[in-house]
């Protein structure tokens, strides 16, 4: 958490354990059994439903006592509470830390150990994860009917669903195309490098020792665009392979422009923080890390295994 909570205020803070839900569906118990509307429970991001995961919500409960959380569903649990000034936002959120065990695991061990050291100071490729894009993708589909007009029934909620599934569509296209020229961790001519967990950036005049420097070492890295309004900042053949990208899917970059969103970027690569990875038995291998808020761990497991998910079998409630 990027902040420490005050232990007074209007606001109960639940860190709640998880399994076989949402995030949403423990907002919506939580806001049953506390006798509040939805929109007066706020979390900071959307955790797996398949996984373990531990996850802070808010409950706005001005002059009431907490509630007695003893009839909460299996795979639930109040790990803490306390009290807080302020609601808990969407985007609160410094980052996050995974243990995932990868199971029936077939291939060269050894070498997986050395792709684990290779990664902590090279990073991998920062995708947007499969989930950004709904169930069997369709995100993308819903998008592209509600930026010609033939979806009506599209809500502010789900309408920013597809703006960003959009967004990151493009995204993926330009990291792609990166990642098949062996460009995406290095600087070219053109580039537009952001700092290290911000969204700033500049584009260099030359591409020296000093920005190889600051690569190599983290502290930059180079970025991708997040589609909208206005010129893109990056030159020569940087830019002229982005612009390519939305050329390419003209309905998409049009439709995003036309919501008003403005040009903003995003890193190419992402470097894990702290990562192990440990042969449990001879089939199961264990990775922990740690990532920034935005990134999809789904991006660095790519780079150990072809892995199949409980989405992949069919299940559409992540």
């Amino acid at each position: 958490m990027p902040f420490i909570l005050s232990g007074t205020g209007e606001h109960l803070w639940l860190k709640v354990r998880k399994r076989g839900l949402n995030t949403e569906q423990v907002a919506k118990l939580l806001a049953r059994m506390a006798g509040v509307t939805r929109r007066e429970v706020g979390y900071a991001g959307m955790k797996d439903r398949h996984a373990v995961a531990m996850q802070w919500f808010s409950l706005y409960l001005p002059g009431r006592a907490d509630p007695d959380w003893g009839a909460l569903p299996d795979g639930m649990t109040i790990v803490e509470a306390s009290r807080h000034t302020r609601k808990l936002k969407t985007g609160a959120l410094s980052g996050n830390r995974f243990e995932i065990v990868l199971r029936d695991c077939q291939g060269d061990r050894p070498a997986v150990l050395q792709r684990s050291v290779e990664i902590r100071t090279r990073g991998v490729a920062n995708y947007f994860g499969e989930q950004r894009f709904g169930h069997g993708g369709g995100n993308i589909a819903e998008a592209r009917a509600m930026f010609a007009g033939q979806n009506k029934r599209v809500d502010r909620k789900q309408g920013g669903i597809y703006l960003s599934a959009a967004r990151s569509y493009l995204f993926n296209e330009v990291l792609a195309k990166r990642v098949l020229a062996g460009t995406w961790d290095v600087a070219m001519d053109g580039d537009a490098m952001i700092l290290n967990g911000t969204r700033s950036f500049f584009v260099p005049e030359v591409v020296d020792d000093i920005i190889r420097r600051r690569l190599a070492e983290g502290d930059i890295h180079p970025s991708g665009p997040l589609w909208g309004r206005g010129e893109l900042p990056t030159r020569a053949a940087t830019r002229a392979l982005e612009q390519a990208v939305a050329d390419k899917h003209p309905d998409i970059a049009r439709g995003l422009e036309q919501a008003g969103l403005d040009q903003e970027r995003r890193a190419l690569r992402v470097i894990p923080q702290d990562l192990q990875a440990e042969w449990l038995d001879d089939k199961s291998l264990r990775l922990s890390f740690g990532l920034p808020a935005g990134t999809y761990a789904t991006a660095l497991i790519r780079e150990f295994a072809v892995y199949t998910t409980a989405s992949h079998l069919g299940d559409e409630n992540e």
